[in-house]
């Protein structure tokens, strides 16, 4: 397994951003042979939570090992605090970097499948909002959204105030400097229902989705009314929740289930990187 770390150039973002990437590479079989067939690889873009960097996926969970069993490349954006959407009030476009640029960068970077059907995203909190937002708004590039106690916190951030007694990210201030002008979020293509109910009006074909949430989450009722939408609108979802609450055992848990769901390829026996499968 290779696990790389790069800066790249992002026009959408006008700056640099840094990522990591598990590229399952050196798998070989006792006589030194390699065990895969040479073929581009199936993507899982994994998108950290709110206050996290492009570490916290690796540090937080196994998901290297499980990913170089499975033949998947994972590539790791730095997220910032920004929920991944554009933003309006500096021009930053970190939707359309993470939905259309990052798939473009990384492929000349790395070997891997432009099918869409090989290529996913997932995320937890804040980025499984963004997993659900932009795997939503940009359809036809990802082939299934998986999101993990999924920071679907529009009502939050329309009903907020600027208490100073709370922390800067539960205030007005914070919630306008990410989504803008919030009075029109509802509605908006931020807004992860009403994206659902624009591509059911447009015919589109929907991602595969797949939700969880801890039963101990204060996100459980908004991620439970999310998967009533999905329900509602006809679209294939798979939901699951645990026990649990907003924390990285239940995350590390339930990527596993993630990458179960995921139409990988079985895992292959074999000498790697650090272990004998």
């Amino acid at each position: 397994m290779a696990l790389v770390q790069a800066s790249i150039f992002s026009k959408s973002l006008m700056r640099t951003v840094t990522i990591w990437a598990v590229i399952p590479s050196d798998k070989m079989d006792f006589e030194g042979n390699s065990m895969r067939e040479e073929k581009p690889f199936k993507t899982l873009y994994l998108l950290h939570g709110i206050f996290g960097d492009h570490t916290d996926w690796v540090a937080g969970t196994r998901i290297a090992r499980w990913a170089q069993d499975a033949n998947l490349a994972v590539i790791m954006p730095a997220g910032e605090n920004l929920f991944y959407v554009d933003n309006p009030n500096n021009g930053e476009k970190f939707g359309e970097f993470i939905g259309k640029e990052l798939l473009d960068l990384t492929r000349k970077l790395f070997p891997l499948s432009r099918r869409r059907e090989d290529t996913f995203i997932a995320g937890l909190s804040m980025g499984g909002y963004g997993a659900i937002r932009n795997g939503l708004k940009y359809h036809e590039n990802f082939g299934a959204i998986a999101a993990l106690s999924s920071a679907l916190i529009l009502d939050q951030a329309v009903n907020s105030t600027e208490d100073e007694r709370a922390p800067y990210t539960f205030r007005t201030s914070y919630y306008q400097s990410v989504f803008g002008d919030l009075a029109k979020l509802k509605g908006s293509d931020k807004d992860p229902a009403a994206l659902v109910r624009k591509r059911k009006e447009e015919g589109a074909k929907f991602p595969a989705m797949y939700l969880c949430c801890g039963t101990e989450d204060s996100l459980l009722g908004v991620n439970r009314a999310f998967h009533n939408v999905l329900v509602e609108e006809g679209v294939d979802v798979t939901y699951e929740e645990g026990p649990g609450a907003h924390e990285w055992d239940f995350w590390d848990r339930y990527i596993k289930r993630v990458l179960e769901w995921l139409p990988l390829e079985e895992n292959s026996a074999g000498v790697s990187s650090g272990n004998v499968l």
